[in-house]
């Protein structure tokens, strides 16, 4: 196999993530080209044979992407919806309005906060506040410097916890869900073609959420190209950090 089209979601976590595949790919003589999706559009794409590979599924979300005429590889990395906070706090089942003033929500993280506050009473009529993904780091370096007490609720991987900004805060009962697979989606008319070298290392293939983190955060806040950025990764110039 020569080609290979690759299809992710248009964010900068995911167009890294793609990019860092494609360098396994590329070593493996296989050229490869970009498709960016909506949410709404991976299950047509991969249907009509627009890509070949999805990077990445998260599973057990997005275990509907995964029909018959599929191959799930990989566990690239784990994604987890987490509390965290400026400063090291408590478990969040032992906080209060004596400990944080307000909840502050990454978008894609809203609706399992919702479900998790009906059993935190504590924590329930406390101001929500709904920020866009790319929008949080400004967001919590505000809180920072105003000497705001915020819960904040994100999912790891995001730059935010490359940025040494949040302390993630135990949630013992995993009220906001538990620890999900970032998997790749190979249709298994290429991975019968593919090479079976290939496909093992694809298979093998492991990034973790601290080097996600790092990623997204050289794409998407210092405004590197994902191919820089993965290239950054593989000659070992990405250094993750610790939440």
């Amino acid at each position: 196999m020569t080609q290979m089209t690759i299809g992710h979601l248009y964010t900068s976590l995911h167009a890294g993530c793609a990019s860092a595949v494609a360098r396994v790919l590329e070593a493996h003589e296989v050229e490869v080209e970009f498709v960016d999706l909506d949410p709404e559009d991976i299950e047509d794409a991969l249907e009509q044979g627009e890509v070949d590979l999805l990077v990445s599924a998260w599973f057990p979300r997005d275990e509907k992407f995964s029909g018959p005429g599929s191959r799930v590889i990989g566990d690239l990395y784990q994604p987890q919806i987490s509390f965290a906070a400026l400063k090291a706090l408590g478990p969040v089942n032992t906080l209060t309005s004596a400990d944080v003033d307000r909840v502050i929500v990454a978008d894609d993280s809203r609706e399992a906060l919702e479900k998790a506050l009906k059993q935190l009473p504590a924590l329930s009529s406390l101001p929500m506040e709904v920020v866009g993904e790319a929008a949080l780091i400004a967001r919590l370096e505000k809180a920072q410097s105003e000497g705001e007490a915020p819960l904040v609720v994100a999912t790891q991987p995001h730059a935010v916890f490359h940025a040494s900004l949040l302390t993630l805060v135990e949630d013992p009962g995993q009220l906001l869900g538990g620890e999900m697979s970032a998997r790749m989606i190979l249709r298994e008319d290429v991975a019968r073609k593919a090479d079976t070298d290939l496909l093992d290392e694809l298979s093998e293939m492991m990034l973790g959420n601290k080097v996600m983190s790092a990623l997204d955060y050289m794409i998407g806040v210092e405004g590197q190209d994902p191919d820089e950025a993965a290239e950054a990764w593989q000659r070992g110039r990405l250094i993750p950090r610790d939440a």
